[in-house]
């Protein structure tokens, strides 16, 4: 008590000994010789004089004496008394501490008379400490710097709550940027704004006025603000970094958009803060992306909608193949016409709807099975797929071109009388004519039977009176090539 008292006095001492906080009196006089023998040396950056070897700094460390420690101190480090935490002072500061005195040396070096700083200590008991450590010299010992007062202040709770909160953000933000969806903050608050606007002025259904005022919804698109975008939006939309993509956000937000964002803002105005919805955006380089649109106002910005969340799932390529499926649904692969299945269906709604006057023009290869026995079926697939540009190109937009069995085609022509199905014909042999001339190392060749439907008589029986023709055809081709 005879060091402390003849500094202070009695009372003073009597509210060291009871601080509520860990309290000690140190000699630095040590730290004072290091000081002076490293100027002599000509040491002027004393931090670059440690950093270069940090044995200088447990040196220094070490030179410290504790004179004195209040009785919140022992409690803190879980010392039974001073003899105890004296004695094993390596085991409370050590390993990073090291660096952080370092902090606290430059302060006294640099002429100060005190110093304060974030460390990590430890108990006795090996339990980590994050402490607020701060010093000052006392009144009379500047030169010397034989009595300092420190006081350690237990912010571990602090720094805990705070690791954890920036844990937290890392996770949060990791998650953000490594998503596998596109995902996009907003700030919709001028929006919120414009709308809260109208109610005001008595605005009451939101479908009615923007069908008056388009160019409300045009005015609300030019007020989304993009906050951040993560990783994989720059991947779905071709672009090198975020401000490329958002220095071209006219590119991706255009075509259709206009009416899908109509009906987000309806839904906004009816209270619908979670939304989702398929629309098309549009990659930098102009290629069509089909997207599945979930919107989100984040909690706590239900009042502003400063921040909300928008994932956009890139469903381009199961579009496309839900549409290959719809078309292989009603498409022969090999020769892209029609298929027999469509063949069937039109026919039907064509007979559910009574349209008259109605042609079918049936065709038939002549030879195909020949020619797969003879040459191999890749000749044989080569005489179906050039029959099916024939037909195609025949049939155009208003007729229906179809394959309906293996070698058997089949062209509808709604609202056609006989002249138009005779035209038909006429249009088919003199496209297989060019065919052949292209094609002349095997020719095609066709039987072909037409028919127009008259009144009161069934498709089915228009299909029977064509598929005779044709067959009557047929006959006739087989009969020439025997007598020849």
């Amino acid at each position: 008590m005879a060091a402390w008292t003849e500094v202070v006095g009695h009372e003073e001492g009597s509210v060291f000994e009871l601080a509520p906080i860990s309290m000690w009196i140190e000699d630095f006089s040590g730290i004072k010789a290091l000081f002076d023998g490293w100027r002599a040396e000509g040491v002027e950056d004393l931090r670059a004089f440690l950093q270069a070897d940090l044995s200088r700094v447990a040196a220094s460390s070490s030179s410290i004496k504790v004179l004195r420690v209040n009785a919140k101190t022992l409690e803190l480090f879980e010392a039974t008394d001073m003899a105890h935490l004296v004695g094993n002072l390596d085991k409370v500061f050590r390993d990073e501490m090291l660096l952080t005195h370092i902090t606290e040396l430059e302060q006294l070096w640099n002429g100060g008379t005190s110093f304060a700083s974030s460390a990590v200590n430890y108990t006795l008991g090996g339990r980590r400490l994050d402490i607020q450590l701060r010093g000052a010299v006392l009144p009379g010992h500047e030169e010397a710097l034989d009595r300092v007062l420190l006081t350690v202040e237990d912010v571990t709770g602090r720094e805990e709550a705070r690791r954890r909160e920036l844990a937290s953000r890392q996770h949060a933000e990791g998650i953000f940027e490594h998503s596998p969806v596109s995902l996009w903050v907003e700030d919709f608050s001028k929006i919120r704004q414009l709308l809260e606007d109208l109610r005001h002025r008595g605005i009451q259904d939101m479908r009615v006025f923007t069908d008056v005022h388009p160019e409300f919804v045009r005015q609300c698109m030019t007020e989304i603000r993009v906050i951040d975008v993560n990783h994989a939006t720059l991947e779905m939309f071709g672009a090198t970094d975020k401000d490329h993509l958002l220095s071209r956000l006219h590119t991706v937000f255009r075509g259709d958009m206009e009416p899908h964002f109509r009906e987000q803002l309806i839904d906004l105005w009816q209270g619908k803060l979670f939304q989702s919805r398929e629309v098309v955006n549009y990659a930098l380089d102009g290629t069509e992306r089909v997207v599945i649109m979930q919107f989100s106002v984040l909690p706590g910005h239900e009042e502003d909608w400063s921040r909300v969340l928008v994932a956009l799932t890139d469903i381009t390529a199961r579009k496309k193949a839900e549409a290959y499926l719809v078309y292989l649904g009603k498409h022969d692969v090999l020769t892209g016409l029609h298929n027999r299945a469509y063949y069937i269906d039109m026919l039907n709604r064509l007979e559910r709807q009574a349209v008259r006057p109605m042609s079918v023009v049936l065709i038939d290869i002549n030879g195909l099975k020949e020619a797969n026995d003879r040459l191999g079926h890749d000749v044989g697939d080569s005489l179906l797929r050039r029959l099916g540009e024939v037909l195609k190109e025949a049939a155009g937009e208003a007729c229906h071109a179809a394959r309906i069995g293996g070698d058997e085609f089949a062209v509808l022509m709604p609202r056609a009388d006989e002249q138009e199905a005779a035209t038909m014909v006429e249009t088919i042999n003199r496209l297989l004519e060019v065919n052949n001339r292209f094609y002349s190392t095997f020719q095609l060749s066709l039987s072909i039977g037409c028919a127009s439907a008259t009144e009161g008589e069934t498709l089915e029986a228009l299909v029977r009176r064509a598929d005779q023709a044709m067959y009557d055809q047929k006959r006739m081709f087989y009969a020439d090539r025997r007598r020849n």
